[in-house]
């Protein structure tokens, strides 16, 4: 015989209570309409052979890269990549694009920032970086040119692309033409430059170079290739591999690196080697934390390219007038 709770006055009062409300539940559940995985029916189960396999997940997207924070232009300070744009515009300076002639090779695209100043000036050389002629090189002579030197940023890729323009054509296709210049043919290239620069009305004797990440490697060639250059500034290029080429640098040598930049350091010890053995002038330093490409992103490594950026451009402007405001 089955168990029959006995009909107590409290279960009765509390059955009158609720019966209306489970109503409204049981009423609202038969009229509300499904969600979409409600109303599909569950998967059927597959054997695990190749024709049955079920679809795969598909592949979570790959992490949006974490853009580097811009830094705000500062005085005595290239604008970084950033900023380099917007600093131009803003600049008091006198800077336009000049065609520079070369011996039997093309016309080199340039652009030269003029200081305001009463003497005549001295002339240094921005070698671009493997991007080749950037808004962001472009700056870096205008800020030069705010320390009183005549700044020529050359586009060494000029002549090279499909229709023979430079940088701009090849798109794309930049770092790969960039990386086919020979040592020989760029250091042609900034023999033209160097010898107009030297010919303008406003410029005196002394000339520089300064150079970036390829330029950096070229800025140190470049000290090998030419005995009249004053002074050469390499900022995170490589050192030559071919320990010829250190005897030939007469010109004084001041290099900035980054202390997190690897690639680049390893490539020092040997050269500073070579330089210490052969008496040179040269001064490189290591900057703690700093990567690759410090002075272009400033916002980068948590200060660190930042500090690197303002120390290292401090120590640059200081060596160009000691050695070319002679």
């Amino acid at each position: 015989m089955r168990y029959r709770p006995r009909m107590t006055p409290l279960r009765r009062a509390l059955a009158c209570a609720l019966l209306p409300a489970f109503a409204a539940c049981a009423a609202a559940t038969a009229t509300a309409p499904k969600s979409e995985s409600a109303l599909a029916p569950a998967p059927a189960a597959v054997s695990a052979g190749p024709s049955a396999a079920a679809p795969a997940a598909p592949a979570a997207a790959p992490a949006a890269p974490v853009p580097i924070p811009a830094v705000p232009k500062r005085a005595h300070l290239p604008a970084d990549a950033e900023g380099a744009k917007a600093a131009l515009a803003a600049s008091p300076r006198h800077g336009e694009w000049v065609d520079v002639p070369m011996p039997g090779g093309p016309k080199l695209v340039s652009w030269v920032v003029y200081p305001e100043r009463q003497e005549k000036a001295p002339v240094v050389i921005v070698i671009h970086e493997i991007f080749g002629l950037t808004d962001w090189a472009r700056g870096v002579a205008d800020e030069l040119a705010s320390e009183g030197f005549i700044a020529i940023a050359p586009d060494l890729l000029s002549g090279m692309g499909p229709k023979g323009g430079g940088t701009e054509e090849l798109g794309t296709e930049v770092g790969k033409v960039i990386r086919a210049l020979t040592p020989e043919q760029v250091a042609a290239r900034l023999d033209a430059v160097r010898a107009w620069g030297r010919g303008l009305a406003s410029a005196r004797g002394p000339t520089g170079v300064v150079g970036f990440c390829w330029g950096g490697g070229a800025s140190f060639n470049y000290a090998a290739a030419q005995p009249g250059l004053d002074a050469a500034v390499v900022y995170y290029g490589p050192a030559p591999a071919d320990l010829a080429a250190y005897p030939k640098m007469l010109a004084p040598l001041l290099g900035h690196f980054g202390g997190d930049d690897a690639r680049v350091g390893a490539t020092l010890p040997g050269a500073e080697a070579e330089l210490k053995k052969l008496q040179k002038k040269y001064t490189f330093t290591s900057y703690a934390g700093a990567g690759h490409g410090f002075l272009r992103q400033q916002g980068a490594r948590d200060g660190a390219n930042l500090r690197a950026a303002e120390q290292s451009w401090a120590a640059t402007v200081a060596f160009f007038k000691q050695t070319l405001e002679k």
